[in-house]
């Protein structure tokens, strides 16, 4: 029983784990490392020098500063989920016993309240230091990953996933230095950290009748990455950049549990155990343009790439049952693609705006209630107030909506219970989900 629950949960935890730590592709991502690159949707994330940002958008784009500068903010993210059309079921050979050999399919009770992302704010913040005209250093700290979706306690698919909670944290130490008036390359060393809880309700067939087992798993792990930058200016009116992020490793090491009151009854009690995941997120590129039309209007176009077609499988292994689990996501490469625009409308004031099309990399088959989440458009808005020459303070809005999408889910549960194998549970839980987000962010950034 020890490795049977072990094997349940683990293997809803690393899909889920997985998708919420990509970088620039779908799913519920983390696309908040500044709020001025936010009103015009980051369409020039690689190639406009604006703030200390700079140093998570291109390393390179420090030594473009005129001087030292300390940005910080964030964005609170609201998430709106409507959840129709629901089928969920429960299918065991058991139940034709039960049943008298009426039906081997039994209904599944509860609730689709929707709404299960919880309000988070996004913190950021990045310091610059030109050292001279050439070498400049910078310092970030930033969320680059993460997702979390609670449902209420009855949903109808908690047997699937009821909760789910990935953070990642990011510190990355940065040098620029620029050749010439046209070209300027940047390099940065990430220190990432990785925490994780996941639930569900495990359906059991016990000689007490059927009940449920709240399954837990939480794990964390360190790893370390780099990014890349190079930003050519052919001239002073145009401004190509490009930056790498590199895959980052991990392996997760955590601890799982699974209670009920049925598990008690039967003398077995709290189950407990260990186990390990490896997860690699991938590789990422972004390119971005940005061009000076007049003294006022700048324009840009930016696009990203991640290579998440390395994700063929999802392999957890055990420290009894050595592979618990060997699943095929069949993910494929995404692409990101934003337009937008500034303009300096008095010496004080700036405004922004722009619009992203974002692409998921997961396929319509593993497609989860932990991440129900699908290709996305984001409309944005900004402002940036320049009271002083030494201060700015940034303002944006976005609204994220996605297409409406589908959950087709299926998980078949079996274990030992006092020494006998106890027949498969075969729980199917299929809906229909529209989400839409609003985003509303802040920053201070300071020269010295």
């Amino acid at each position: 029983m020890h490795n049977k629950f072990k094997k349940l949960t683990l293997a809803a935890a690393v899909a889920s784990v997985a998708f919420a730590s990509q970088a620039q592709a779908g799913g519920y991502q983390i696309n908040e490392q500044s709020v001025s690159g936010q009103g015009y949707g980051h369409a020039g994330r690689s190639s406009n020098v604006h703030d200390a940002t700079i140093v998570y958008g291109n390393p390179a784009g420090m030594s473009f500063l005129d001087r030292a500068q300390i940005t910080a903010g964030g964005t609170f993210l609201n998430v709106n989920s409507d959840i129709s059309n629901v089928r969920a079921s429960q299918s065991s050979p058991a139940f034709l016993q039960a049943t008298g050999g009426a039906t081997d399919t039994l209904p599944v009770a509860g609730s689709n309240d929707g709404d299960m992302v919880p309000g988070t704010l996004i913190p950021f913040a990045f310091y610059a230091h030109p050292v001279n005209e050439q070498l400049a250093f910078g310092f970030g700290v930033y969320a680059p990953f993460g997702s979390k979706t609670d449902y209420e306690d009855g949903f109808q698919g908690r047997n699937q996933g009821n909760y789910t909670e990935v953070k990642v944290m990011t510190a990355q130490p940065t040098v620029s230095y620029r050749f010439n008036e046209q070209w300027s390359v940047g390099a940065g060393l990430t220190y990432n950290r990785v925490e994780g809880e996941l639930r569900r309700q495990v359906p059991v067939a016990t000689p007490l009748g059927l009940s449920e087992v709240d399954s837990r798993v939480e794990g964390d792990d360190e790893a370390w990455g780099y990014n890349l930058g190079v930003i050519y200016q052919p001239a002073p009116e145009t401004t190509f950049g490009l930056t790498y992020r590199s895959k980052v490793d991990f392996n997760l090491e955590g601890s799982f549990t699974a209670n009920s009151p049925v598990l008690d009854q039967l003398g077995i009690g709290t189950v407990t155990d260990t186990a390990a995941l490896d997860l690699t997120t991938p590789e990422t590129i972004n390119f971005s343009l940005t061009q000076q039309m007049s003294d006022n209007l700048k324009l840009m176009f930016g696009a990203s790439w991640a290579r998440w077609s390395r994700f063929d499988q999802i392999l957890v292994t055990g420290t009894e049952r050595g592979e618990i689990t060997n699943e095929q996501q069949n993910y494929s490469n995404a692409w990101a693609f934003s337009t937008g625009g500034e303009y300096q409308l008095t010496p004080t004031l700036a405004l922004r705006a722009g619009v992203a099309l974002d692409f998921t990399p997961t396929q319509d088959e593993t497609r989860s209630v932990r991440i129900p989440s699908d290709d996305r458009r984001i409309f944005s808005i900004g402002a940036g107030w320049s009271p002083t020459p030494d201060l700015t303070l940034d303002v944006a809005y976005s609204y994220l909506t996605e297409r409406s999408t589908q959950i087709d889910q299926s998980k078949t549960d079996s274990f030992t219970v006092a020494g006998q194998q106890t027949p498969p549970i075969t729980s199917n839980y299929s809906a229909d989900y529209k989400n839409e987000a609003h985003g509303f962010g802040a920053q201070l950034t300071y020269r010295f």
